[in-house]
């Protein structure tokens, strides 16, 4: 298992290295790579890329976030296996079913410095180079952080388990407040790159109450 850092860069870093983009210009783009994504100034309303473009098939099937600190975890949650989830009445699935993630934390969560999330997931049978996931979380149209990660190459047929390193920035209580008081307005976007090009795309919210 590879540990690696976030190369990320804080609110207000990260944007000025890219031209600002709106949604509505990415979704009339053929081909939408690393730039594009780092240059939205908000989060996503809607999907940039559909399921059907995750041709290379990566299907993560589990996910752990850890405290950094004391070890501790904080959530984890596995998938069914794919021969299980084929059963299911495939006219009742939602396209996006597994694409959207709602997270509840503690307000103890906004004080972490560094967490681990460990990711396993299977890819098909086509070689994929130059994996990469840039993520993006925002309070409401603020940036908050912008993470960036290498997967590297991952073979064909093949199973991998990786950590990634959030390094989180040190928020202002006031701001801490805000996100406490006001669950799910606090998203993120996750996009998944191969040989530049936007294949998956993920999103979530968070709630920091320590309640549903």
């Amino acid at each position: 298992m590879k540990v690696k850092k976030s190369g990320g860069a804080g609110a207000g870093a990260g944007a000025g290295a890219a031209a600002a983009r709106t949604e509505e210009e990415l979704g009339r783009k053929a081909l939408i790579g690393p730039d594009d994504v780092l240059g939205l100034q908000r989060v996503t309303s809607d999907y940039l890329c559909t399921p059907e473009e995750n041709v290379y098939k990566i299907d993560f099937t589990r996910f752990k976030i850890r405290d950094m600190e004391s070890g501790t975890v904080l959530f984890e949650i596995t998938k069914p296996a794919a021969s299980e989830r084929e059963h299911n009445d495939k006219k009742d699935i939602d396209p996006n079913a597994g694409r959207f993630v709602r997270y509840q934390f503690t307000p103890a969560f906004l004080r972490l410095r560094q967490v681990g999330a460990t990711v396993e997931f299977t890819v098909g049978d086509k070689p994929i180079n130059n994996f990469r996931m840039i993520e993006r979380h925002y309070f409401r149209d603020q940036l908050l952080k912008s993470f960036d990660f290498e997967f590297g190459f991952c073979i064909p047929s093949s199973k991998n388990t990786c950590e990634h390193i959030y390094e989180f920035p040190q928020l202002s209580e006031d701001l801490i407040r805000e996100m406490i008081l006001h669950p799910y307005e606090t998203q993120s976007d996750s996009f998944y790159f191969v040989d530049n090009k936007l294949v998956m795309h993920n999103k979530a919210d968070y709630s920091y109450s320590g309640g549903p």
